[in-house]
Parts: structure tokens; sequence; C-alpha cells
């Protein structure tokens, strides 16, 4: 009963340092709101739409003015520019006006009517990936279905049916079965990993900031005191308060996004909260773990701003852990966000059993044990105040 009276009164002076700096409100509540709006209308349509581009028109003909209005009417691409200089459309890709440029050459028309395959390029900005690529995806299947229409209306002259065109023209066709995602809804995969992703950012960066806050201005002496002298129950008093608000954040951002945003969940609702109520408590273990390698507040906050971006990276669910070096996937399983990704795929995509779904959990559980091999370190930074106050 000692013990829990300490830490109630912990949580209360925290709650007070919580409730006297905005700072804190801000910096989980509305990050997560505006987080949560930012990626859900980003790609609304699931996936990115109206991506401006130029169309290089060395031909001027009809067919490809066609081409061009085309290309206009798909969702997915937006001709800002429609020139005869190649110069001008490239300045203004290097400006960042346009993602991509389709050229169309000198006598494309005449070509197409002679059967001389003429050459169309492209050229895409790498530096910007989703747009580049989605550009290139769009311009091409344009491309190719002009090239289409035109064989059927030539093939329509000899005489020839519609269904022995098509069989001409595309002899093999393919039917695409997408398991769990039939929409091919690109924020299923984005989405519901990258705003856990900012949410355990949060978590770890505020648990620094709590703890390192106390050392940069020598409160850790009264923090401890208020404990009773008692590391653990000092920990556990002041991390209640946040772990309660991620709870709250957790689960509102589930609601959102497979209740009203709609994403699909073929497994457990309980055993994915559960995976995110783990990879919550290990994001808070290991800003325990960073501010005790390092008591000293800076040094902390940019060890852990790099960590958690990099997990973002690492975690697999924009580029395949499987295809990156050797080295670098084993990196990829010292990040939290990893294992939450684990479960998330196997909870929600994929339905899989739940002995699927325990390994990474517990990895997670795993990254919870950690904090306590820098419980000695900081415990006497937390009573001495020997580091750098700046």
């Amino acid at each position: 009963m000692n013990y829990l009276t300490n830490i109630w009164h912990v949580t209360k002076r925290e709650l007070k340092q919580m409730f006297a700096r905005p700072l804190y409100m801000f910096a989980s509540v509305g990050v997560m709101l505006l987080s949560t709006f930012f990626f859900l209308t980003l790609m609304r349509g699931g996936a990115a739409e109206k991506m401006p581009v130029a169309v290089v028109d060395k031909d001027q003909t009809s067919i490809s003015r066609r081409l061009c209005h085309e290309m206009q009417a798909t969702p997915s691409v937006d001709i800002r520019l429609i020139t005869s200089s190649f110069s001008e459309a490239r300045e203004a890709m290097q400006q960042g006006e346009i993602y991509g440029i389709l050229v169309l050459p000198e006598n494309f028309y005449d070509n197409l009517v002679a059967f001389k395959r003429p050459q169309v390029d492209f050229y895409v900005t790498n530096a910007y990936t989703v747009g580049g690529n989605t550009a290139y995806k769009q311009l091409l299947t344009m491309v190719n279905l002009t090239s289409g229409a035109f064989q059927r209306e030539v093939l329509r002259k000899k005489g020839m049916s519609d269904d022995v065109i098509m069989h001409r023209i595309q002899p093999l066709t393919i039917e695409a079965h997408m398991i769990a995602n039939p929409w091919g809804n690109y924020s299923v995969y984005l989405v519901s990993t990258i705003l856990p992703g900012i949410l355990g950012l949060i978590c770890l960066m505020l648990t620094i900031f709590a703890i390192g806050y106390e050392l940069k201005m020598q409160t850790s002496r009264e923090w401890l005191r208020t404990a009773g002298n008692n590391y653990m129950v000092a920990m556990i008093g002041k991390l209640i308060p946040y772990t309660f608000v991620y709870l709250i954040l957790g689960v509102a951002c589930h609601i959102i996004l497979f209740r009203f945003a709609g994403f699909p969940v073929y497994g457990s609702h309980v055993r994915l909260m559960f995976g995110l109520l783990l990879f919550i408590f290990a994001m808070e273990a290991m800003g325990v773990f960073l501010i005790g390698c390092l008591p000293t507040l800076r040094d902390a906050i940019s060890i852990g701003a790099l960590y958690s971006m990099l997990g973002f990276s690492l975690s697999g669910f924009t580029y395949p852990a499987s295809n990156m070096l050797p080295a670098v996937q084993a990196l990829c399983y010292l990040e939290p966000l990893r294992h939450y990704y684990l479960i998330y795929v196997n909870e929600a995509l994929m339905g899989a059993p739940t002995i699927n779904s325990l390994t990474p959990a517990l990895a997670l559980c795993g990254f919870m044990l950690l904090s306590i091999t820098t419980a000695p370190r900081l415990h006497k930074a937390l009573v001495y105040q020997n580091y750098p106050l700046k």
C-alpha cells in the first residue's frame, strides 16, 4: 500500500507538470490529430491522384492531341504543360512543378500508320518517389492503351471481328486477385503503419523529454523523494499519465482507421490492439533506455529522433526487409515498429493464427526488459545530477 501511495503522489506531481506545460498535449494529441488528418486526406482515393506531368508534343497531329486529351481524363495524371520544347518541360521538372515528361516524337502518327513502331520517351523524377512512380505508371499505361486502340482500328478495317481482334491484341488475359486489399488501396499498407509509427515517435521523444527535463532543471531529487527514494516507483508514477494518453490516442487511431475509414481486419481486433499496447510500452522503454545511456537531454533527444525516424525505413512497410542487405536486415529487428508491422500484417491483412504474432510480441516485450539494463546509471544520474545541464 505504501508503494501504491507513492506511485499516486508521483502521478499527481506529473499531472500538474503536464497541465502546466501545454507542450505535452500539443506534442501528443495535437501531432496525432494533424498527422491523422493529413495522411487520410492525402490519399483519400486510395492512391496519389492528379500527379502533374508535361507532354512534349513534337508531332502536333490529331492522334497526339487525342492522346493528351485521354491522359488528362485519367484520375492520376494532370497535364500541366503541353509544349514542343523539351527544354521548357525539363525546366519545369527541375523547378518541381511536374513529376514526369512524355515525349511524342516527330512523325509519330505517320510512323504508326506505316507500322514503324515510333519510340516514345518517358522522363520522371525520383526526387519524389510516389509522384515519379505514379506518373510513370500512368504514362506507360496510357501509351500501351493507345497502341492497342490503334491496332484495333487497323484490324477492324481489315474486316476482323472484335472477339478475334482482342485475342490478337491481348492473347493472355490477366485476372488480378489482391489478397486482403481487393481495392488496391495504398493507404491500407501505408497509413495503417505510419500513424502508429508517429505515435511511437511521440512516446519515445516525450519519455526522453519528461525524464531529461528533470535532470536539466535539477528537480530529479525532488522527484525521487516524492517516490520514497524508490527508482521503480518514480518511473512507474511518471509514465502512467503519458501511457494513459498514448492508449487513448492508439484506440482513437484504431477506431478511425478500421471503423470509419473502412480498412480491413481479417484477424482479431483484440490481438491487434494488444500488439499496439506492447508497441507503446516498447517505445517508452526505449526512451528510458536512451536517456539512461545518455543522461543529458540534448544528446538523448538527438539520438532518439534519429532512432525513431530510421524505424520508418527499417520497418519494411515501404521497402521489403527481405530485399535489404543482410546487415541492414539485422538492424530492422532493433526497431519496435518492425515487430508491430509484422503483427499488423498477420492480424489485419492475413488473418493468420495467433502463433504467427507470438514472436514479434515477445520481441516487443524484450525491449521492455532492455530499459532495466540502464536503471543503475540513470538512478545515479537522478541522485547526483553530475551531468551537463546545457
